[in-house]
């Protein structure tokens, strides 16, 4: 008969000690991750923001000092936007943003001081989806080319008339 070999593997200890150490790390590395992924909502909300007042300012300019709201800005030679405006001409802003929908983590809204033909201001305004897991600032431009926010996700208080926003907001630096 044969010699009985010893088998070879792990004991139950040294697999628990392996689990263990995998555990320590993953509750170091979760928490900057998900700090990291709030980070970059906020970096492309902000983006958005200021594409939205560089295609208010654009528009401004082609419709002789009116401000759009998103549907003209992603279709100028609409009913009620920018007359005579090509339908082949470039529009202002992509549907994405124009669509008001959640995007990067933040809910989005439109706000529009109506005047005769067009609008006098307007407000985007932006608020995380989930606060403090998809975004913590509440954000907003407004035709003033200002960006402010809220350190608490709220949203950034608007003037009395609804169309700007409140002055006195903390803007961003």
């Amino acid at each position: 008969m044969g010699r009985c070999r010893p088998e070879s593997g792990f004991t139950l200890i040294e697999l628990l000690i392996v689990v263990a150490i995998i555990g320590i790390i993953a509750a170091i590395a979760i928490p900057s991750l998900l700090r990291a992924r709030v980070s970059a909502n906020e970096a492309a909300t902000i983006g958005d923001i200021r594409s939205v007042i560089s295609a208010e300012a654009a528009y401004h300019s082609a419709a002789g000092g009116l401000y759009g709201t998103p549907l003209c800005l992603l279709v100028p030679s609409g009913a009620g936007c920018i007359p005579a405006y090509s339908v082949t001409a470039p529009t202002f802003i992509d549907s994405q943003i124009a669509a008001l929908t959640s995007k990067s983590g933040y809910d989005r809204t439109f706000f529009g001081l109506p005047i005769a033909g067009g609008l006098g201001c307007f407000v985007y305004q932006t608020t995380p989806s989930s606060q403090d897991k998809t975004g913590v600032r509440g954000l907003s431009g407004d035709c003033s080319g200002i960006i402010c926010f809220t350190p608490d996700g709220s949203p950034v208080p608007l003037d009395g008339t609804g169309g700007a926003m409140a002055p006195g907001c903390q803007a961003l630096r």
